[in-house]
């Protein structure tokens, strides 16, 4: 199977079309590395970067700044151009999506084809700039308040002007990433946004490994990890890929049956089998993204927060929900959980499903078409959600079981499950699937001897 893929890997520059593509997109994702490193005016970057490594060393790094540092390929941690990254784009275009679910003009406007694609995609765009300018304006605040960093100037000139320029800056480096995305997708291989968050992510793998190779040294006052704990943690992590891929693939197929009238002087009715493909991990990483959002956002503010006076029974509250505590779990998981079942039900409509069916002469056998079959999908749906629910659960709470059982940084952790890995091996099979479909095209080998690879969708 391995020496399979090494020869689609080899097939792969046989083709001239798909040898510029992937190049192209490496090219691309070159110079997104490149521009995580380009610091933003007005900043001392040495200061904020020491204020990041004490927060992570405080709290494991399982903050939102350090979730949003992972996103962004370290970028934030710097305060570089890039600092963003592209988590704009992607709350902009759940956003629209769910928009576009519950307002009848614009799930009109969706369902135009092309054109109505082009509309939406310019609407994300609209929002991506907009939610970037209020993201970069009140991180311009954040930075310009010497008491949220212990006293230190991480500001050289604050004010107006600061602010001005940051917001500018921070936007156009989110505008870029979206433009860069946009030249993958026509001239690349895969989904342009997804690769530019699978290289942010990655490109942390190096610092993990520096800090898993500490944790080794005993002569370097960190070492507390034995050999045998790091073969566990390699077996664990083939583990763990081999059950998100998966679960991410995981269908349940609902047979359906068309009537067509067979050709000729009888009229008799010959079906014609298809089937519906459900998704037991509908919402994927969007479910772990809204719960994260929620959970971890009052822990952060309250750490901006003075520790005394009328704020101080918040900090306590927010104490007893805090990493690590079983209320912070219960609430985690089912905030997880909430969202699967709310994302499947705005992006699948069984009602709309069993018309639709109805409407071109479909039917599941052993039920009767229209409201009898929105009922069947409708059970066997959220019973599939339940346990692509409870999925992501222990994927998401995975790597605060690593942090605990084997005393690793959170970054360290964080390539053993969460979102992470649920966002890099989904852009991998997507990509791996795309390179294969070419290869066919040209009657090459792909990837696998026999079958197919399936992407996420």
């Amino acid at each position: 199977m391995f020496s399979q893929f090494l020869k689609g890997l080899s097939n792969c520059y046989k083709v001239p079309e798909l040898r510029q593509k992937i190049l192209f997109t490496l090219f691309i994702l070159g110079v997104y590395r490149l521009g995580c490193y380009i610091p933003t005016p007005g900043i001392n970057g040495t200061a904020l970067n020491e204020f990041f490594q004490k927060m992570s060393s405080a709290n494991g790094g399982g903050n939102v700044f350090g979730i949003m540092n992972m996103f962004s390929g370290g970028a934030l941690g710097k305060m570089t151009v890039l600092s963003l990254g592209v988590m704009p784009y992607i709350s902009s275009s759940i956003i629209m999506q769910l928009l576009t679910a519950v307002i009848p003009a614009l799930e009109k406007v969706s369902k135009e084809g092309q054109a109505g694609y082009k509309k939406i995609n310019q609407y994300t765009r609209y929002g991506t700039v907009g939610l970037a300018m209020i993201q970069a304006f009140f991180i311009a605040l954040w930075l310009e308040n010497p008491n949220t960093f212990g006293g230190m100037q991480i500001v050289a000139n604050p004010g107006w002007g600061f602010c001005f320029t940051t917001v500018m800056t921070l936007t156009a480096g989110t505008v870029f990433l979206m433009w860069l995305g946009e030249r993958i997708q026509e001239g690349g291989v895969g989904n342009g946004m997804s690769l530019i968050i699978t290289a942010g992510i990655l490109s942390r793998a190096p610092t993990a490994y520096h800090y898993l190779v500490l944790l080794l040294d005993p002569s370097s006052g960190a070492g507390q990890l034995q050999p045998i704990a790091v073969v566990l943690m390699v077996v664990f992590l083939i583990g763990v890929i081999i059950a998100v891929t998966w679960i991410s693939q995981g269908q349940r197929r609902i047979p359906v049956q068309y009537a067509r009238r067979a050709a000729g002087t009888t009229s008799t009715a010959v079906g014609q089998g298809t089937f519906i493909p459900l998704k037991v991990d509908t919402a994927g990483i969007i479910a772990i993204i809204f719960a994260q959002s929620i959970i971890l956002f009052p822990a952060t503010i309250s750490q901006f927060l003075p520790h005394t006076g009328a704020v101080s029974w918040f900090q306590q509250l927010i104490s007893l929900i805090q990493r690590g505590h079983m209320g912070y779990y219960l609430i985690y998981g089912f905030l997880i959980i909430f969202f699967c079942y709310f994302y499947t039900a705005i992006v699948f409509n069984p009602a709309d499903v069993a018309e639709n069916l109805k409407k071109h002469g479909g039917f599941v056998p052993g039920i009767r078409p229209g409201k009898e079959t929105s009922v069947y999908l409708d059970y066997v749906l959220s019973r599939i959600t339940l346990v692509g629910s409870l999925y992501i659960c222990v994927i998401a709470i995975m790597p605060d079981w690593i942090m605990a059982s084997f005393k690793v940084p959170y970054l360290v952790a964080s390539f053993f499950g969460g979102t992470g890995v649920l966002i890099t091996v989904g852009v991998m099979l997507d990509t791996m699937k795309q390179v294969e479909s070419h290869l066919q095209m040209h009657h090459y080998e792909g990837f696998m001897k026999s079958g197919h690879l399936r992407g996420r969708r």
